[in-house]
């Protein structure tokens, strides 16, 4: 008798509405919905994890050939799932392989054969929140990439961060690089109305610069905040507020702080909070430049986004942030205020410049496609359960 098709559980943790507005979030939800298609064409069954009373967006996918969730009630309960009962859960379920798009769901070893997604090592390299959560998501990792059948990660800088600071071996680790919703973030002409509408709501007057994300405290927008203070100080040619889009994260009081200190200058910043994708994308659409001044990054969607708007972009030369625009933009030294403040007032001042870094930045965003991470990733975990089977 031939055998059934394997299963690959998928841990849907990170779809949960406490990582909404987060990178993480969309990857999952965007790798979830084409597993959905996918899956018949690849011979396995994909088998989400959900709970109808729970917020978690793996409910909005519906049973479909290939495709079929699992509800259970431990996915209500945070702590239980992330240590331990997820792995028992998929122990006890039959599932031949879970996959993690998060990496901070404890999976042990061959009783819950795992793939997982770790997409940094930023809680290693530069230590962001709390003590105690960094630890935890240290330890998360740590785990993730020592107990799981294989890795995968979203760059070449951050493989390397894997094999340098875990001993991972190489083989063990896979790069898929994610992708960009092209529906939103593109280069279409918006309604000029709906878009002045939006920024009289933001209260922006003027021509504007924008970072959009989450603000948290490696993304260093408190020396972005210095550097665009010293050029309106020593160039009274420009004129500009600079735009700070995303919900408040965490280690977010310096920045404040810092944005409080450009009051009775000609600086102003502007903090938006989170938006809908579509506002975002107008804003984004809008502005004169986008600023990437992260110390490091895995990805940075945000940057991918605003290049894929055309609009044009500049960016810390650190971590992943060269590799994955493809060179294409003007860099600077994230640690220097000075650096930053040059790059900005360069390319504010030259009108052809900023043509060039769109249309650059444009071309190379366009390969970016969700389709295409989902095609690789889902490529990865039939291999590995075929593997195991075997």
């Amino acid at each position: 008798m031939a055998r059934a098709n394997p299963t690959i559980a998928f841990d849907s943790y990170i779809l949960g509405a406490h990582a909404r507005n987060h990178g993480i979030y969309v990857y999952a939800k965007e790798l979830l919905g084409y597993f959905r298609e996918m899956a018949p064409q690849c011979g396995v069954e994909i088998a989400p994890y959900v709970s109808p009373f729970n917020d978690n967006d793996a409910n909005q996918f519906a049973a479909a050939p290939g495709f079929r969730p699992r509800s259970t009630r431990l996915l209500d309960r945070s702590r239980a799932w992330r240590w331990g009962g997820a792995s028992l859960l998929t122990s006890f379920s039959g599932a031949d392989l879970v996959f993690s798009p998060a990496g901070t769901t404890l999976y042990w070893g061959p009783t819950a054969p795992s793939v997982v997604t770790i997409h940094d090592l930023i809680p290693v390299v530069v230590s962001t929140g709390s003590k105690r959560a960094n630890r935890l998501l240290r330890f998360f990792y740590w785990s993730a990439a020592k107990l799981s059948q294989h890795v995968i990660t979203d760059s070449i800088h951050s493989k390397a961060d894997l094999i340098r600071l875990y001993n991972v071996p190489e083989s063990k680790v896979s790069v898929v690089y994610l992708g960009c919703d092209h529906e939103n973030f593109n280069n279409q002409p918006v309604d000029p109305g709906r878009q002045q509408a939006l920024l009289k709501r933001l209260g922006i007057a003027r021509p504007y610069l924008v970072h959009h994300g989450v603000i948290k405290g490696y993304k260093n927008l408190k020396r972005l905040i210095q550097a665009y203070r010293l050029v309106l100080e020593r160039n009274r040619n420009l004129d500009f507020d600079l735009v700070l889009a995303g919900p408040l994260g965490w280690e977010y009081d310096e920045i404040l702080a810092e944005a409080k200190n450009c009051e009775g200058s000609r600086a102003r910043v502007v903090f938006t909070q989170a938006l809908s994708d579509s506002d975002l994308a107008m804003l984004v659409k809008g502005a004169v430049l986008a600023v990437i001044p992260s110390l490091y990054e895995g990805f940075c969607l945000p940057m991918v986004e605003s290049m894929a708007c055309g609009t044009p972009t500049i960016a810390a030369d650190s971590s992943c942030l060269p590799e994955v625009s493809g060179g294409v933009l003007r860099y600077f030294d994230p640690l220097s205020i000075e650096a930053m403040a040059a790059t900005l007032e360069e390319v504010l001042e030259s009108e052809s410049l900023r043509r060039e870094l769109g249309d650059k930045g444009r071309l190379r965003a366009a390969e970016f496609e969700w389709r295409r991470c989902a095609e690789q990733t889902l490529q990865i975990l039939v291999r590995e359960v075929r593997d195991r089977r075997r």
